[in-house]
């Protein structure tokens, strides 16, 4: 069966329901800060929150296998999210905000490795530079049905800065954007989005996960934060879900990755 026979008959299978409402998120988080710099102190609180609610990963899964990081940073003191746009020619995931991350080789270590090797290959961050605080769940298919295993990290700018002893309040070092680079074609921009954006009513739409009604998650809009807007990131001209860039000439963060965004908002006390 093609690829596009196979896409096709995965995202059909995600039968269309009603929206479900959704509440609007909070504006603070009962562990951390969403506006002030991430410390030592609120990453091990992090840590802790993912180790409470840790989803206890099966090895029973038979499907193919991927895996992604979801990068944690600081950048000009901001807390937030690094994110990539793919590569608007590239064959799958054209035109996407996504984490950094891929298929698993053979030669990975462990799912956590694919996914720090897959960061250092798209957006040259080094693996040593990221620190692992846990893991969300459960991992869920893509539309080309692959095994996505989510792990959160925090971003250090440098090794040195990760291995630096400091006061557990003091705010890690940012990274800076322009530093990293993204590996072309594959990766289009890499941006920063703010944990406060994550509550803006105004980036958020209410959407279906695979179109199934227990499952709503937030879209998030994103279009201000890339070069251009969203005008060049066309959506699929099939209009089917969670496929493309957007909906409504908007570029956003939907799809598994809008569905992993909620899991880590709704651990921290952010999302309902």
């Amino acid at each position: 069966m093609s690829s596009a026979r196979r896409l096709d008959r995965i995202w059909r299978s995600f039968s269309s329901t009603p929206t479900s409402a959704l509440q609007l998120p909070r504006t603070t988080s009962p562990y951390i800060s969403l506006s002030s710099p991430l410390t030592r102190s609120s990453i091990n609180t992090i840590r802790n929150v993912l180790a409470e609610q840790r989803y206890k990963f099966p090895d029973t899964y038979s499907e193919p296998t991927a895996a992604v990081l979801v990068p944690l940073c600081n950048v000009d003191n901001r807390p937030g999210l690094l994110l990539e746009v793919r590569g608007k020619n590239m064959r799958n995931h054209s035109g996407e905000v996504s984490f950094p991350g891929g298929r698993v080789d053979k030669t990975d270590m462990s799912y956590e490795a694919a996914a720090l090797r897959e960061t250092e290959e798209e957006v040259a961050i080094c693996p040593d530079q990221v620190e692992i605080l846990g893991t969300l769940g459960p991992p869920e298919l893509s539309l080309r049905g692959l095994r996505v295993w989510p792990y959160v990290g925090f971003v250090h700018p440098s090794v040195e800065s990760r291995k630096s002893l400091s006061n557990v309040s003091d705010p890690l070092t940012s990274i800076t954007i322009s530093y990293l680079k993204a590996s072309v074609p594959e990766v289009a921009h890499i941006f920063h989005l703010p944990f406060t954006e994550l509550t803006n009513p105004d980036r958020l739409r209410v959407h279906e996960f695979r179109r199934q009604n227990e499952r709503p998650y937030w879209a998030i809009t994103v279009s201000d934060f890339i070069p251009g807007g969203a005008t060049e990131w066309a959506t699929d001209p099939m209009q089917r879900d969670e496929i493309g860039g957007g909906r409504g000439g908007r570029l956003e963060v939907w799809g598994l990755t809008g569905w992993y965004i909620t899991l880590l908002m709704r651990a921290l006390g952010v999302y309902e």
